[in-house]
């Protein structure tokens, strides 16, 4: 057995797919029926796909996961994400671990937690 893919529910497919592809460069695989896979695994799915589904509300900025990235030029990503997306709600702004990691953390238009920090 092997871990495929992770979902993410969002309320926008649209505005979700750019946010991904502009600041991450993710791209899509394969579109249907309210998912988009992208490159890396990530799946996104529709909030009234989800909510179908599994019979559940969903509840952004829950605080329950975390979708991690890893970039060298960490300034200039922050440089990017306050340039691309000014609306972003930030966990916390760029910063710097005791143990020297540099990372910053915010949410997605659709409140699902991002942390992008330097490689250890």
């Amino acid at each position: 057995m092997r871990l495929r893919n992770y979902l993410i529910v969002v309320n926008d497919i649209e505005k979700s797919k750019k946010f991904y592809q502009n600041l991450f460069g993710l791209n899509v695989l394969v579109e249907y029926e309210g998912n988009l896979i992208l490159t890396d695994g990530l799946v996104l799915q529709d909030k009234g796909v989800w909510e179908q589904a599994t019979g559940r509300k969903v509840l952004p900025e829950n605080n329950a996961s975390e979708l991690y990235f890893e970039e060298n030029n960490i300034e200039a990503f922050a440089d990017k994400l306050e340039n691309l997306y000014p609306e972003t709600v930030y966990i916390n702004r760029l910063m710097t671990h005791s143990w020297g990691q540099k990372v910053i953390r915010f949410y997605d238009p659709d409140g699902n937690l991002i942390e992008v920090g330097t490689p250890y």
